[in-house]
């Protein structure tokens, strides 16, 4: 349960939402990769750290135990000469299908964003570390695109032992 002690330090700025999360400042958009793993919830969203405008979009990242109280972290995944960082999801690979995993007790956290730059182009970003930090995969874009306009915002699940895009 949730005391309402928990609520009460949320934020402590007269008009911030105190139950929602609200981004500490500057512009943000889209919610992506929300995973819950190892006692966190983790909320990734487009974030543009240097303006309050839209702008170049980086996926910036929180934590919670209880969803109610958010940890800010640093940017998690910034955009790079493949373009900005887009919307998608994240997974937690608890059966190491993607080989990534090096601590047989911590489960890779997969990101997998929309790359939009010349074109738009889904990639991965794979975290080692309960996704305090995050490595662009050597190999992105894994799904190249120079056909469509609009091709992004993927979402993968996982269905009968299959990664599903």
């Amino acid at each position: 349960s949730i005391a309402a002690s928990d609520v009460l330090v949320c934020r402590e700025e007269k008009f911030r939402p105190q139950i929602h999360f609200s981004v500490p400042e500057n512009w943000a958009n889209d919610p992506n990769g929300l995973v819950y793993y190892d006692g966190e919830y983790h909320f990734h969203y487009q974030y543009h750290p240097g303006n309050p405008n839209n702008g170049p979009k980086s996926w910036a990242h929180a934590v919670s135990t209880n969803l109610v109280t958010w940890t800010d972290l640093p940017v998690a995944i910034e955009p790079d000469h493949l373009g900005d960082i887009w919307s998608g999801s994240a997974v937690v690979d608890h059966e190491n299908t993607t080989g990534f995993q090096q601590d047989p007790d911590i489960a890779p956290i997969v990101a997998i964003f929309t790359h939009s730059g010349s074109s738009q182009q889904q990639s991965i970003a794979y975290s080692l570390n309960k996704a305090r930090d995050y490595v662009k995969y050597e190999g992105n874009p894994v799904l190249p695109n120079n056909i469509y306009r609009d091709f992004r915002d993927p979402k993968v699940f996982r269905y009968e032992n299959k990664w599903v895009m």
